[in-house]
């Protein structure tokens, strides 16, 4: 066994195996980039080294750089997480020739399934079942028309080099062919430089099941039952969760061993995924294979018992596996969701900016938390915003679906955009609950979804919100009054007084764009409030984050994060978000600025389309940005003339700054 190794990544997974390896008394070399250098998996390495600037073409994918360190510091072998250059098949040669072992596969058989089309003939060879369609390297359109009109509509486009849902086009009929292939082939060769392309029968209602595989050095090879990864959104997993809902034996046996000849194929070694469409009648294709350890491994390690992180480390060191295929056993259910920086309610674009509050469910043999960041971390431009993966555990999927509703209800974030209300909405779907799985799984049930996405919060979420503005200003009042000379000075005092007047105070609210007035008037048993002509007795006490609320005699918890004002109140109904309008503050800060075009989040500019004196028509673009791997255009809102221009392609510019000023055109 090694006892240094170095590990080429950051973030969630650079934690995860560095984790496992100090459980095997290894030693742990991390990696950062000077955006990262107070990162998580920094301070819980053993060592760790400066590889360059933020970006991760200039730090986290230098390979010379990085095999120059695990030279320098004495790390025998380099784990490359997933992403960056887990599935590079250059860096596992260059690790070969530094005398540096990889942990993974060899890189003939990351070369094997890098390409989609090469992929598909061999698993062809080894008796894997495929999708009907065409893979062959005449890419005339007219020969992948002439396929597609003879399998029949609808077909699915995808580049052959491609990844993340990047240059791939659904055709639903011929007329559309011709324009969904120029799109796809310019989508592939702006992210791969190949815009070479496959075509194959569309599935309409096709699960997302894929099948965990192992192999080591020796021949064995053995499978660790499967996942369903089909609630997805932009081709990218959002639930997955293991086994697979109604999963017989005989299916499970019938994956598992072709996911095996799969891998045998091109001579693998170490933890790979097979990934497979499984369709209604229960025939299943070849999608394509992952050489690399996954995102959602740990519902695989929740069930089989069976550390994966320990196993790689033994493979890669010689060892044969673990345990054989008759002793694979599978025990309950587990469930992983990702935590997400990014706004569900606007195309879940990407979000930045420091974790001002962060509180996590408490971890035990049912619930696990895989994360790479702390509160007070920064969720940068720069790397994907996954926060954390959140994975629950229990004996059957009914109470491990209940068992992660609550989780989520304790995972609590405040300061920036996040996808856990909209995930608790999944987790609490009947269909979800059903298990009626396919991949168009949140289109189809989009309304119930994002169902609560602005409307009414009724009167006792803001309720909640005023009841904790007293009880904070009481308790400053007394930190004031502490501090005081007089401490027993009437001006401590916050009661609402007001001379010849019963004591009351107006407390105001934005709620959305809705201005709210809680009426509060000081009464025996607490506080009188008035909300829209509702009257509710409110008392109670606040502990640090903890709200203890009696509302007109019926008691319940809640947990506040107040950041600047801005109040999240966080219920076993879900969370509340409004703004306290205090007296002090002026209210010009939470109206919109108008003439002015803002960036929806940190970035950095990758073109500006206009000058300043042009005119443009509504929806005209004005300026690209880039941020979290995706481009965002922003448009015109309506007819008018830019005035001026802030920045220039390449500038880095902070969410909410103003990109330019444009003038409305009169109507």
């Amino acid at each position: 066994m090694f006892n240094k190794i170095l590990i080429a990544n950051r973030g969630e997974i650079a934690c995860r195996v560095i984790r496992t390896a100090h459980l095997l008394g290894i030693r742990c070399v991390a990696i950062y980039s000077e955006a990262d250098a107070k990162a998580m998996h920094v301070a819980m390495a053993d060592e760790a080294v400066c590889v360059g600037p933020a970006a991760s073409k200039d730090s986290y994918l230098k390979m010379d750089t990085i095999l120059e360190v695990a030279k320098q510091t004495g790390a025998q072998a380099i784990h490359p997480g997933y992403g960056f250059l887990s599935e590079n098949a250059t860096f596992v040669q260059k690790c070969q020739d530094a005398g540096v072992v990889f942990i993974g596969p060899p890189a003939p058989a990351i070369v094997a399934m890098g390409s989609k089309s090469a992929a598909k003939r061999i698993m062809e060879d080894a008796g894997v079942p495929l999708v009907p369609g065409y893979h062959g390297e005449d890419q005339d359109p007219a020969v992948l028309r002439k396929h597609s009109d003879a399998m029949g509509y609808p077909v699915l486009l995808k580049a052959t080099a491609g990844g993340g849902g990047k240059g791939m086009r659904v055709v639903w009929s011929a007329d559309e062919f011709t324009s969904a292939l120029e799109a796809a082939k310019r989508e592939a060769m702006n992210g791969f430089g190949d815009d070479t392309m496959l075509v194959e029968k569309y599935l309409t209602k096709p699960r997302h099941v894929e099948i965990q595989v192992f192999c080591d050095q020796h021949g064995n090879s053995v499978y660790l039952a499967e996942r369903d990864c089909s609630v997805q959104r932009r081709h990218q997993k959002v639930v997955e969760e293991a086994p697979a809902p109604g999963m017989s034996p005989e299916l499970r046996k019938a994956m598992g061993e072709a996911a095996v000849r799969a891998a045998e194929a091109i001579g693998y070694e170490g933890a790979g995924t097979v990934e497979f469409l499984l369709d209604e009648d229960g025939s299943f294709y070849f999608m394509e294979m992952n050489t690399r350890l996954q995102v959602e491994h740990p519902v695989t390690e929740l069930i089989t018992g069976q550390d994966l992180v320990e196993w790689q480390l033994k493979v890669a060191s010689g060892q044969p596996l673990p345990i054989s295929q008759d002793e694979v056993q599978i025990n309950g259910h587990a469930v992983e969701v990702r935590i997400y920086a990014e706004d569900p309610e606007n195309d879940f674009l990407p979000a930045t900016g420091k974790l001002e509050y962060l509180r996590t469910p408490e971890e035990n043999r049912f619930v696990r938390v895989d994360t790479g960041v702390r509160e007070g971390d920064e969720v940068s431009i720069y790397y994907d915003p996954m926060i954390a993966k959140l994975i629950v555990w229990d004996e059957n999927r009914d109470r491990a679906m209940q068992r992660m509703s609550q989780a989520l209800t304790e995972y609590r974030i405040a300061g920036m955009k996040t996808n856990t209300h909209f995930l608790k909405r999944l987790i609490d779907n009947s269909a979800f609950r059903a298990a009626e799985l396919d991949t168009g799984f949140i289109e189809k049930h989009e309304a119930e979804l994002f169902s609560n996405q602005g409307g009414s919060h009724g009167a006792n979420p803001l309720a909640l919100a005023a009841l904790y503005t007293l009880l904070k200003q009481a308790q400053e009042r007394a930190v004031e009054a502490e501090r005081s000379r007089d401490t027993t000075s009437p001006w401590h005092l916050f009661t609402g007084w007001r001379m010849n007047e019963t004591p009351h105070l107006p407390i105001r609210f934005k709620v959305g764009e809705e201005e709210k007035t809680v009426q509060v008037n000081w009464i025996e048993q607490g506080y009188r409030l008035e909300i829209d002509g509702h009257i509710l007795i409110a008392n109670g006490k606040l502990n640090d984050d903890r709200l203890q609320a009696s509302l007109n005699g019926h008691s319940r918890n809640a947990f506040v994060a107040e950041l600047n004002g801005h109040v999240t109140l966080f219920t076993d109904q879900g969370a509340f978000e409004c703004q306290w309008l205090r007296p002090d503050l002026d209210s010009h800060d939470f109206e919109e600025e108008g003439g002015s075009l803002t960036a929806p989040m940190n970035g950095s500019i990758v073109a500006v389309l206009v000058e300043a004196g042009q005119q443009v028509k509504k929806g005209t673009a004005l300026v690209i940005m880039e941020a979290m791997k995706m481009e965002h255009t922003i448009t015109a809102a309506s007819d008018g003339t830019v005035t001026e221009v802030f920045y220039r392609a390449g500038d880095l510019v902070a969410g909410g700054a103003d990109l330019l000023a444009f003038e409305a055109a009169e109507a």
